[in-house]
């Protein structure tokens, strides 16, 4: 049989379910954090099981180490420091550090 989770058709369903995931749990957060941080774990599953990448900006919404949804002073404190954007999640303490300045071409 062949393998259909690599087509191109698949991979754009992937990708939509990875943004509604992240939309829904935007919504789910401040009744259900847990909620939250299942649709992050499933976006993630998705992403793995058809080889794409989290776009940059859903990528920076979730900590790289627990992979907790983040929301800046609820669970996440952000700080600028030394031309760099510092994000500390406060569930595990891990800093995720961001380039402010020019932008990639």
């Amino acid at each position: 049989m062949a393998d259909t989770t690599r087509k191109s058709g698949s991979r754009r369903l992937a990708r939509e379910r990875i943004a509604v995931l992240f939309a829904r749990a935007a919504e789910f957060y401040p009744e259900s954090p847990d909620r939250s941080n299942r649709c992050v774990e499933l976006a993630r599953k998705i992403g793995m099981r058809h080889r794409i990448r989290i776009e940059r900006p859903l990528k920076r919404r979730f900590c790289r180490r627990c992979y907790t949804y983040l929301v800046p002073g609820s669970n996440a404190r952000v700080r600028v420091h030394r031309g760099r954007v510092v994000v500390t999640c406060l569930a595990c303490g891990h800093r995720s550090r961001f380039p402010v300045g020019r932008p990639r071409q």
